[in-house]
This record gives structure tokens, sequence and C-alpha cells, in this order.
């Protein structure tokens, strides 16, 4: 996509660095990053790659064998990219490139339930609540003997990137989360919404139903498809793009993972009790201190705040970025240089080694 995203790293850092400044020391301010151009009819419609990671490691964390791609010097500033559902490491095979060419050590792993990580014990609870994925990924850190690192996200992927910056400030030097601030909470999440807002989680409600559980297992495939367009309406992915997720969504314990993640939200399923202490923290909604960008695509068909309305979450150094030119929701997909350069914004923020 560099035909898509034509703006300089200089002139983005630039802009960055006016914004931390603001953030910093004047309140907050949020800029519209001129980040793609559009074409001549005004509403450019994105291409899609058919970029991806061709070798997968593997390793013991915590409950898991992780299967994850790493690209970059070994001794590069380390980089953890987490995917989103229904997506997969693909999303950042372009933003791993860029990163890797610009001396980062960048580590993307498949979460529970998605490609080939898998549970090393069939007695473990394929639990998909939100505090677990994270404390999976801080296990994966342990695992590769990495102390901190930047971590980026969408989906969630931002939400578990909200939840390690959160719980485990001290392992995230600092972070880049598309659509903000994402940590919920059982409670939270027993308040209705308006009906239109409700009507956007419609397959939330409908994984809540045992219908819905067959169904996705019968289906998953057109599923995702389904979500792809939605939640990205301008975004031209081919099938080949589409495939390498596709095929990612067929792990043993891919759909008992999603399903779960959905219940737990909304108070159907119960969680392990070993994360109970995570999640009492979490239910507060708990600030984040580390160096922050937060991203939005102006054709984001998935639910997702106003900007304003989470800003106040970020207590550190902080930017936000409105990306032009009919990004949608797999922005690191859509727009992988501005994705990549934001990481290397976060990690400037953060100060260098």
């Amino acid at each position: 996509m560099e035909n898509e995203s034509n703006y300089s790293r200089r002139r983005f850092l630039g802009m960055a660095a006016m914004t931390v400044v603001a953030a910093e020391f004047v309140g907050l301010n949020l800029l519209n990053a001129r980040e793609i151009p559009k074409n001549s009819t005004g509403s450019r419609k994105t291409k899609s790659s058919t970029a991806s990671f061709k070798k997968i490691k593997q390793i013991n964390a915590g409950v898991l064998n992780v299967g994850y791609a790493e690209v970059g010097p070994v001794n590069g500033q380390p980089v953890i990219l987490l995917h989103g559902w229904p997506y997969s490491i693909h999303s950042y095979a372009e933003v791993a490139g860029l990163l890797a060419a610009d001396g980062y050590r960048v580590i993307v792993p498949h979460l529970r339930g998605h490609g080939t990580t898998a549970f090393l014990s069939a007695k473990t609870p394929r639990n998909g609540q939100q505090s677990a994925i994270a404390a999976d990924i801080i296990a994966l850190m342990d695992a590769l003997k990495i102390n901190d690192a930047v971590i980026g996200g969408f989906d969630w992927g931002a939400r578990t990137a909200n939840i390690m910056a959160a719980l485990w400030p001290e392992r995230c030097k600092a972070m880049v989360s598309v659509s903000g601030y994402l940590i919920g909470s059982q409670e939270v999440n027993k308040k209705p919404l308006a009906p239109k807002a409700e009507l956007s989680w419609w397959y939330q409600f409908y994984f809540a139903t045992e219908r819905g559980r067959l169904g996705y297992e019968a289906n998953r495939r057109d599923f995702a498809k389904l979500i792809w367009q939605t939640a990205s309406p301008k975004w031209e992915f081919d099938e080949q793009t589409f495939e390498a997720t596709a095929v990612e969504l067929n792990n043993p314990d891919h759909v008992a993972i999603v399903i779960d993640n959905y219940r737990w939200r909304l108070g159907l399923s119960d969680g392990e009790r070993q994360y109970d202490k995570y999640e009492k923290i979490l239910a507060t909604a708990p600030v984040i201190t580390i160096p922050s960008i937060t991203l939005e695509g102006n054709e984001n068909g998935a639910p997702h705040a106003d900007p304003s309305i989470y800003a106040v979450k970020f207590k550190g150094k902080y930017a936000h970025y409105n990306l032009p030119g009919g990004i949608g929701h797999n922005l690191p997909q859509e727009a992988p240089k501005a994705f990549a350069d934001a990481i290397i914004q976060a990690n400037m923020m953060a100060g260098k080694p």
C-alpha cells in the first residue's frame, strides 16, 4: 500500500512532536493527520495487500504454546503487535516489515484460539475473558525474556494492549491503540445502550445463544468476511488477503474462545478465579500512564467511541490521529505506514534507550 501512504515520515513525526507538546503543557490537542490523499472523486477505496508471514515460531508461555511471527534484529527495540477478531497476525505483515527495516524487533503472536497457538493442557478452560488474553502476552514476554516492549493493537488487540498498560505499565514502554480506550467490565456491560448502538453489537447477542455458537462453528469463514466488509466498508480486500486470515480461524479452540469472550462481556461466562484480581482493577476503568498514541480511521464501521470521550483516560504523553481516506477497522492492514509511524513516534515519546 505504498502508494496510499505517501506522506513523509519526517512530516508525520514533526506533527506528532507538536501534539505531544500540546498534550503535556496546554492540554490535549486532537489532530487530523493528513496521512492518505483522496482520489479525484473525493472518496478513495483502500486496496488490499497480499503480504503475510511465512515463518512461524512456537514457544511455551504460561498455559499456551504460542505461535508467533518475528522479524527484525534480535537486539532491536522489541515491539509486540496484537491482532483482533476476526483477524490474524497477517494484519501486521506490512507493518512488521516497515518496522524491521527501521531496526525494530517485531513479534506478532497468534492470540489464544487463533493460528498455531494451542493450550498445553486439555483441562485448561477455553476462557476468552479480557485479562486472560493480556496475561498470555505477559507470559510470552517472560518466555522470550523481554523486559518491556512497545505494544500495538486493534480490536481485541487494542483492548489487550490497554489492559497490559494499565496492569503492567513497567512491561509496556509505550502503546499504540486503534479506537483508543477499550477496557470494559461485566458491570458496565449490564447497562443497555440506545437501540442503534445495540444493533451494532448484533453478533455479541447472537453468540450468547446456542444457535449463535453452532452458527459460528458452521460458518466462521463467511462470518469473518461479513465482519470485514461491514467494519471496513471502503477496504477492497481480495480473496488471497482474506484467505491468509481465514485459515487461522480453523484453530480447534477458536469457536470456544470467541464465544466465551463475548459471553463473558455480558456476564454469561464466569471466567477463572485466578483473573479476578485483575478484573477488579479493570472494573474501575484505570487510567493509562505510559506514552500512548490512539488512531481512528474515518470509515471504521465497527462500534467505537469518539476520541474526545476517551482522551481523559490517557494521563501520560499522548497523541491522537484521525486517518482520512476510507480507512476502516483493520487499520494496520489498511494503513500500514501510518501504523508503523505511530509505533516509531510512541517509542520516541518514551525516549529511546
